[in-house]
């Protein structure tokens, strides 16, 4: 009974855990208004790019992206620093 009840609890926050939607762009990014018009063609598939910028609230923001087959960036991951 006990592992029946503690499947029944733990469930719902599993499920939520599988449930997390892609970073947005935001103002600042490389992807902020679409992909950018020029094509990295010196750099792999599957390439790590970072990229830093201050956003309006003077906070450091570190973006990582991966480049496509395609040749098009994915947002995978955004860090806020915010000064002290």
């Amino acid at each position: 009974m006990k592992p029946l009840l503690v499947l029944m609890l733990c469930a719902p926050l599993l499920a939520a855990c599988n449930t997390t939607e892609p970073l947005q762009p935001i103002p600042g990014s490389i992807t902020y208004g679409g992909q950018p018009h020029m094509k990295l063609t010196q750099s792999p598939p599957g390439a790590r790019i970072q990229h830093r910028f201050t956003n309006q609230w003077g906070e450091d923001v570190y973006e990582t992206y991966i480049l496509q087959p395609d040749r098009s960036l994915k947002l995978v991951n955004r860090e806020i620093v915010t000064p002290f």
